[in-house]
């Protein structure tokens, strides 16, 4: 039997304090609480459609302002992520995803190369929802993708209500997520042998 891809990860600033518990082959349970209802449905996403059992709560200056708490979740999750991963010994490592919500469809594809690359081309509307800010979302996938170590290209192919194409921005990254954690054999896929 393989070892648990669990990893716990805390990160305590003057702006945030965020804690994060993730299980790569949970059954996609998610229990999140950052402050930001809508950034909590979307984490929840991330849990439900990756398959991955995730905690996470945070702290953070909202009274300032939402970008410190959703850049900072992006960096904790992300470090989380890949020490779950491991040495990603057997994974499927590449994966891409149509996602549809009504009128949006966006297009993801990732690899979990150990090398942070984002190409973001999600043009929302510039209109909050509820207290959530879409630029945001692009700050949340950077720091995601950079302490994890994955390249990720995130496009909207069509699109005109914000929540959709936020939405289905992060349910796709999670199915190509749960996609190229999969496990299928041993070996590292790489030439190199190290990801």
């Amino acid at each position: 039997m393989s070892a648990p891809r669990v990893a716990e990860r805390k990160r305590s600033t003057k702006e945030t304090e965020i804690s994060v518990r993730i299980d790569l082959d949970g059954t996609g349970q998610a229990k999140v609480s950052t402050g930001i209802p809508f950034f909590d449905h979307m984490l929840e996403q991330i849990g439900r459609h990756g398959g991955f059992d995730l905690e996470l709560t945070a702290r953070g200056d909202l009274d300032v302002d939402t970008h410190h708490t959703i850049e900072d979740t992006g960096i904790v999750l992300g470090a989380a992520f890949a020490e779950a991963l491991g040495d990603k010994a057997g994974v499927r490592r590449f994966a891409s995803y149509l996602l549809p919500l009504d009128e949006a469809l966006i297009q993801v594809a990732l690899d979990l190369s150990g090398r942070p690359f984002l190409v973001y081309e999600v043009d929302t509307p510039p209109q909050m929802i509820g207290t959530f800010d879409p630029q945001l979302a692009e700050e949340f996938f950077r720091a995601f993708v950079t302490s994890a170590g994955i390249t990720l290209h995130l496009k909207s192919l069509s699109g005109k209500n914000g929540h959709h194409m936020v939405e289905a921005s992060f349910k796709g990254v999670a199915r190509a997520l749960r996609d190229a954690v999969r496990v299928e054999g041993g070996d590292i896929p790489s030439t190199k042998e190290v990801l």
